[in-house]
This record gives structure tokens, C-alpha cells and sequence, in this order.
């Protein structure tokens, strides 16, 4: 996959990027200007860099065109303000509500895998239904940061074990892709081009019969001492976030697609 060089936000003028997202979300500058309680004049006017927008008013255009919390700052800065949504680690003292609050909803999970990635896929946390089925993947890979994607496809990580893995890489990558659609990030671009260009261990697999699992989700099979255990992924993210960090956190967890995974479940992890 091959894409043109990003200009940075700050040299497109904010007009020139509020035209993009519009023209993303497929929204004519009249329905944007009710949905803002503003007018297509108004609008128009900004996009072709004829009036500045209050800061109040690039936050209020953001929020209806469901903008990212990071590029809502990239936003801020191209019209001339100082963005507004911090970036706090997660390993800042301010973090530790979230943070116990992460922990115990994926001891909540337990005996079912789920993790929580960032908008890198590091994971930040995880539970024993997770480090169950990381056994056997090399070292190397689980060497802080762990990443999830790099686990998940490395031929050295549980890729060899993924029964449907054609599929599975598929459905990761064009998550990437989407994201990369949205957002200007050189470090998911890299992880991207990085984990796009791993081999398929032995050469590729055949893709599994379709009656072989549910209809309604593509599941996750993976081989696990002996047995293949089929799992539903789900993504859950955090409500009207006000920081950037938090905006990227994601929890995934891993429900079982059938009885015989979840039976195994309760003796892998009681």
C-alpha cells in the first residue's frame, strides 16, 4: 500500500483541513452549518480562508464532525490557538484512578482474554486469559512495550498458531488502514508498514471452510496446547475522552464463540 507524503496540519490552514474531514464524513457545508448553528456563508467563508474561526467555533465544528481528540488539537493549532486536550502518560500519578479501574475490568473478564492497547496497539494492560494464550511466543517479543499487533502476526509470535490467519491478518490490517485514514501518525504508519510485510509462516494457510464458525463475526481460531479455541473480538472505548491518551485507549476482549472454548477457559484460567 503506497500513500502520498502527509503535509503537516500546521502548514494546511485550518480551513483546508475542516474541508477534509467534511468531505470524509460526506456532510455539504449546509447540513454543517445547522448541525453547527451556523450558515453554509460561514462555513464556506472558513474553508477557503476568508474568516477565521473563534477557537469556540473549530471545537464546535470538530465535535459535529466527530473529529479525533488528537486532530481536534491540530485543529486549534491551524487556526492560531494553543490546543486544549492534554497528552498525560499513563504512568503519571493522575493516571492511577484509570488505571485501577482498567485492572479491574479485565479481572472482570477473567476467565475470557482482554487487554487494553493505546493508538499504537501497545498493550498497557492485561489479564491471565491473555498471558495463558502468549505462551510459547518468543522472548523477544515480550520484552516491554509489548505491542499487540507485532504479537499478534510476527511468524515468532502466535501467528504459526492462528488457524485462520489469512483472514485474521486481513481484518487487522484494514483496521490500520482505517485508523490511518483518520489520523496523521507516523508511529502507527511505521507499525503498519512494519507488520504488513511479515511472512505467512510456511508459506500461507488455506482459508477455513465458512460452516466451520459463526456467521455473524469473523472469529479469532487459535491452536492452544492441543486444542483450537474460537473467539469474538469486541472493541470498547472510553466516553467523551478530554485528553489524548485516553481518546486511544482501547479495551478488546475475547469472548468465546463457542461452548468448547469456554468450558476450556474455566480449567486454563480458574
Amino acid at each position: 500500500m503506497t500513500t502520498a507524503a502527509v503535509c503537516p496540519p500546521e502548514a494546511m490552514g485550518v480551513g483546508r483541513l475542516l474541508r477534509e474531514w467534511r468531505d470524509r464524513r460526506r456532510i455539504s457545508q449546509l447540513e454543517l452549518a445547522l448541525r453547527a448553528d451556523s450558515s453554509a456563508r460561514h462555513i464556506s467563508f472558513i474553508e477557503t480562508g476568508r474568516s477565521r474561526p473563534s477557537q469556540e467555533m473549530v471545537l464546535r465544528l470538530a465535535e459535529h464532525l466527530d473529529v479525533p481528540v488528537r486532530e481536534r488539537n491540530a485543529l486549534l493549532i491551524s487556526a492560531g490557538y494553543a490546543p486544549v486536550f492534554p497528552e498525560t502518560p499513563m504512568d503519571d500519578p493522575s493516571m492511577d484512578a484509570l488505571r485501577a479501574g482498567m485492572e479491574r475490568l479485565l479481572t472482570g473478564f477473567e476467565p475470557f482474554p482482554a487487554l487494553v492497547v493505546d493508538g499504537t496497539y501497545h498493550v498497557q494492560a492485561a489479564n491471565r486469559g491473555i498471558a495463558m494464550l502468549l505462551a510459547g511466543v518468543d522472548e523477544e517479543l515480550l520484552r516491554p512495550p509489548l505491542n499487540a499487533m507485532r504479537i499478534t502476526l510476527h511468524p515468532a509470535g502466535l501467528a504459526p498458531r492462528i488457524r485462520n490467519l489469512p483472514e485474521w491478518r486481513g481484518h487487522l490490517l484494514a483496521q490500520m488502514e482505517r485508523q490511518l485514514a483518520l489520523l496523521r501518525s507516523a508511529p502507527l504508519r511505521a507499525l503498519y508498514d512494519e507488520v504488513s510485510g511479515y511472512p505467512l509462516p510456511g508459506g500461507g494457510r488455506e482459508p477455513v471452510a465458512g460452516g466451520e464458525h459463526p456467521r455473524f463475526a469473523l472469529p479469532l481460531l487459535i491452536e492452544h496446547e492441543g486444542a483450537v479455541l474460537s473467539f469474538i473480538s469486541t472493541m470498547t472505548t472510553f466516553n467523551t475522552p478530554m485528553d489524548v491518551t485516553v481518546s486511544e485507549l482501547a479495551v478488546e476482549t475475547f469472548l468465546p464463540a463457542d461452548a468448547e472454548t469456554a468450558a476450556r477457559l474455566r480449567k486454563l484460567v480458574p
